[in-house]
């Protein structure tokens, strides 16, 4: 497994993100993650895109971490939020997401981010095992769902 460095609007980045958004329609029936994301937030320092590849050079699994700091949304100062966590179906079960999450949290420290943060949903009981299977814990709601009743916050301290 090679894991790479991209841009959010790269092509396989797309590609991925097309496939989680698939996902969350069907798990909660809305059309995906409204939540706007622009590519420049994932640029270093500020930010960082992965991609995980298999022996193929197949994307394979995902995910991004972006700053934040304190806003309107109730994000705080330091903090960085995990984005777009994603494996496709078929790889699932091999430590892909652990992996990717533990580069983002390395990343995200070594940028000066004191806090990952990140928002699920009530309907995906993998990634909040996950989640809290790598130290993170609840923590007050933010974000574009912050209002939503399905809508669960973590923070895990950097």
């Amino acid at each position: 497994m090679i894991i790479r460095r991209v841009r959010f609007d790269h092509p396989d980045a797309l590609k991925l993100n097309d496939e989680v958004q698939a996902e969350y329609h069907v798990r909660y029936g809305d059309g995906g993650d409204a939540t706007v994301l622009d590519a420049a937030e994932f640029d270093p320092p500020r930010g960082v895109y992965l991609i995980a590849y298999d022996e193929d050079d197949r994307p394979v699994a995902t995910g991004g971490w972006r700053s934040q700091d304190r806003n309107e949304e109730g994000n705080e100062d330091g903090d960085a939020e995990l984005k777009r966590m994603f494996v496709v179906e078929q790889m699932r079960g091999r430590g892909l997401a652990r992996r990717i999450l533990a580069a983002l949290e390395e990343d995200a420290r070594a940028a000066g981010r004191v806090r990952m943060v990140l928002e699920t949903g009530t309907k995906q009981p993998e990634a909040i095992a996950l989640y809290t299977s790598s130290g993170y814990e609840p923590c007050t709601k933010f974000g574009y769902y912050r209002h939503h009743e399905e809508s669960l916050c973590y923070a895990k301290p950097l």
